[in-house]
């Protein structure tokens, strides 16, 4: 008897700490994308001001770090909710699985563009996705054998494309780990290397190949990693008239007395051509949150609540005024209802 009773006590006090431990955050956590950071930031501070949950506190870790960290597990220990400039992958949904993170929320809260740009004292690019691919691609075909791939030699924008200035091409963008970088290969690199007919072709031989070429960034300093860090890149810009920098529109938006983006096909980066999908390089952005933490960390559906809200993401929202483009009033009602009943994500 002695000992069931010692057993029972000790089972009990293993139950305690756990129970503690559940309940030992008191504010929502959440990583990722440093282009979605400035949206979520001000969302969580008008969330701490007019609520009585605490301020969740936002950190930026880029979108495939704070993937890696919202996929880890589930429990006070993980962040709630992750920010994504671009969709989750397949690859990240399974590890969120493997790790017990089964129920994933997934929010649409708008659209961004993706831009190359400059500091005033330059002169405005006047850019195609081929000449963007012929200054940061890691091997282009020769110019002297066309059908051949060769290491790029291309070192001032006028030596890509003559209407351009002759200067030194020296590009400040994101790490692997960014969101902005994925998009950037995909609707930037890619048609820029599909616009060579072969290249083109290669990717129903050897998708493999293709991609190598097609996506893989020059390492010899033309194109600098700045980081996870979108206002430095700004700074830096500033700083250095001749760079050019590649980071969210909102952030353009933000330093218009100092900066102006690059055309793209002709279309400049702005906040109708993006809405309406001209502007080449557009892309949506995201949250994904955590359904289990939903009743264990204080004001998760309230957050979310206010983050889907029309008054934040509306078309006269607050965060219009950030340079978030708002969806179709139809697929924010749509996307709200969805969020609100804390509908998750089945698959990719």
């Amino acid at each position: 008897m002695y000992r069931k009773s010692l057993i029972a006590v000790f089972a009990v006090a293993l139950v305690i700490p756990a129970a503690h431990a559940q309940s030992a955050r008191d504010f929502i956590n959440i990583v990722g994308s440093s282009t979605v950071f400035p949206f979520t930031s001000t969302v969580a501070e008008q969330f701490g001001r007019a609520s009585t949950f605490k301020t969740p506190k936002v950190e930026s870790t880029g979108t495939g770090g704070g993937m890696k960290l919202f996929c880890a597990g589930v429990g006070v220990q993980h962040p709630d909710i992750t920010n994504a400039s671009r969709r989750i992958k397949a690859t990240e949904l399974a590890d969120c699985r493997k790790n017990g993170v089964n129920d994933v929320i997934e929010i649409k809260i708008g659209f961004d563009g993706i831009v190359l740009a400059n500091a005033k004292a330059s002169l405005v690019y006047r850019l195609t996705r081929k000449d963007i691919y012929m200054a940061l691609a890691k091997q282009v075909p020769d110019p002297a054998t066309p059908t051949k791939l060769t290491a790029n030699p291309y070192r001032s924008w006028n030596e890509v494309n003559a209407a351009l200035p002759a200067v030194r091409i020296e590009v400040l963008g994101p790490p692997p780990t960014s969101g902005t970088r994925d998009s950037f290969l995909e609707q930037v690199m890619e048609p820029g290397c599909t616009t060579t007919a072969w290249l083109k072709a290669l990717k129903d031989v050897d998708e493999k190949r293709y991609k190598q070429v097609c996506t893989t960034i020059r390492e010899d300093g033309a194109y600098i990693e700045a980081g996870e860090n979108d206002n430095l890149i700004v700074q830096k810009l500033a700083a250095n008239p001749t760079a050019m920098g590649i980071f969210g529109y909102s952030f353009l938006e933000e330093n218009l007395d100092t900066l102006h983006g690059s055309t793209v096909e002709g279309i400049a980066p702005e906040f109708e051509t993006i809405s309406s999908g001209r502007y080449p390089i557009s892309r949506a952005l995201y949250i994904y949150a955590k359904k289990a933490h939903v009743g264990v960390i204080p004001g998760m559906k309230e957050f979310i609540a206010e983050y889907t809200s029309e008054k934040a993401i509306g078309d006269e929202g607050y965060l219009a005024d950030k340079g978030l483009v708002p969806e179709p009033k139809a697929e924010r009602e749509k996307m709200r209802r969805e969020a609100i009943a804390l509908t998750t994500l089945k698959g990719v």
